[in-house]
């Protein structure tokens, strides 16, 4: 694997002088060597050096780096933005260093209990190493796309889409643990390319089409179970602090059967799903 190398290059505003100045030197020496041709020779390969020197600048831009080259060969990385000059000879390409989103397309996947999802996510990256992004993959930008829709539908194959038992982690539920797992699988994925993720997270997420109507039944059942469960715990509650309240201030005093006819009346009321109609007894308890 390749390993970056940044270089510190002259500036261009120093090196651009010192460049006019070797040119005019030359063209004087050119002048001058009339009468000695030794001297003209040397002016005019100074000259020439001059002028091809001229073709080293080149501008860094902030958030950008420049990768060198030399005939194949890695050269090193420029970072430093500004007016720079190299080599002239360096084959100069520039990679971005901002940081950027991805976004994947909706994939159809099927989670841990098979059932078929619709899923997709954002990824927020950046380059880090350029060596590695130019020459250790093929197309860095390709290479993020196809590996973070890999990762996610590795993601989305090991975790339900809904809970079924409390505790348990899904995708719908676990958002933030579900984000930072996906974000270690795709780093796992894109190091090799020298790139850093910054953040992963599931943009679009439902049930397939086909499943859809029948899953939204299953959740509107389990939500009815749920309330019911709480209902029926509160009554409870509720009944049982009526009896005890009832014989600590010695009220009246129930026997077995009253007390399973008061409890049953208390739950009728407390966990029936319509209004109960009062029946007032003007009789005794016993009639």
């Amino acid at each position: 694997m390749m390993q970056e190398n940044v270089r510190n290059t002259p500036h261009g505003f120093v090196m651009l002088p010192s460049l006019l100045l070797v040119l005019a030197a030359s063209i004087g020496g050119v002048a001058i060597g009339v009468r000695m041709p030794p001297v003209a020779i040397v002016a005019v390969l100074l000259g020439v050096a001059a002028f091809i020197g001229l073709f080293g600048f080149f501008m860094v831009e902030p958030g950008e780096a420049k990768v060198l080259t030399l005939f194949g060969a890695y050269a090193g990385t420029v970072k430093d933005p500004g007016l720079r000059w190299a080599n002239p000879f360096y084959l100069k390409r520039s990679i971005s260093q901002r940081v950027r989103n991805f976004q994947s397309e909706t994939l159809k996947v099927n989670d841990h209990s098979g059932n078929p999802i619709e899923i997709g996510a954002v990824v927020v990256w950046s380059v880090t190493d350029t060596a590695q992004a130019l020459f250790d993959v093929q197309n860095y930008d390709h290479f993020v796309s196809v590996q973070s829709e890999a990762a996610l539908r590795n993601l989305a194959s090991r975790y339900v889409y809904d809970a079924h038992a409390e505790g348990d982690i899904s995708l719908r539920s676990h958002t933030d643990e579900i984000a930072e797992k996906l974000k270690v699988e795709i780093q796992s994925r894109l190091s090799q390319a020298g790139v850093r993720v910054s953040e992963a997270r599931i943009s679009h997420l439902a049930y397939a089409p086909e499943i859809a109507n029948a899953m939204l039944r299953r959740q509107q059942a389990q939500a009815v179970v749920s309330a019911r469960q709480k209902i029926v715990e509160g009554a409870v509650g509720m009944v049982e602090m009526a009896l005890d309240m009832l014989a600590k201030r010695n009220v009246v005093e129930l026997d077995q059967e009253k007390k399973a006819a008061m409890v049953s009346n208390l739950l009728v009321v407390l966990c029936g799903e319509r209004e109960t109609q009062p029946v007032v007894n003007t009789g005794t308890l016993h009639q």
